[in-house]
């Protein structure tokens, strides 16, 4: 009766007893979808380095060296036990940021020019109903968004990978 009673406050409070499992749970993707998307993502990158060697050397070799990164984050997805999928978002995180540096400092000042005016008009029905700082992670992902379009590059995160 005690317990019946204990376990009614648990869900009157928003917690229900623990559950303890005894396998892991389910990844939420295959480890050979994981590892299909990181070759696809890493021979895409290398693809556009190929367009920029010429007229963007050390965008070139900033694309190579991310595909590079891509390549060397295949073992871990073969490792044994659980994948921390976190940490490895992390990773592609990472690669994503430099890449977006690396492609604001190479773009053209009119294509620069054109994304942010595309962006203005885009956003001009929404600043009033936002923070600043819901605007500016916005405008940020805004300008990522299109760099990686106008470059032909993927989203290297795996909230990309279908």
């Amino acid at each position: 009766m005690l317990d019946a009673a204990a376990e009614a406050q648990e869900a009157a409070a928003g917690s229900g007893p623990e559950v303890k499992t005894a396998r892991p749970a389910a990844e939420p993707f295959s480890r050979d979808e994981l590892k299909k998307y990181l070759e696809r993502n890493a021979a895409r990158v290398r693809a556009a380095a190929e367009k920029q060697r010429i007229t963007h050397a050390a965008l070139a070799s900033r694309l190579e060296e991310t595909a590079k990164r891509l390549d060397e984050a295949l073992p871990l997805v073969d490792s044994p036990g659980a994948l921390d999928l976190e940490d490895f978002e992390r990773r592609l995180t990472v690669l994503e940021e430099k890449l977006t540096a690396a492609l604001s400092a190479d773009a053209d000042e009119e294509a620069m020019l054109a994304i942010r005016r595309e962006m203005d008009r885009s956003l001009a029905p929404y600043r009033r109903k936002m923070s600043a700082g819901q605007l500016a992670q916005l405008e940020r992902q805004y300008v990522q968004k299109r760099l990686f379009e106008q470059f032909d590059l993927p989203r290297l995160s795996l909230f990309y990978l279908t």
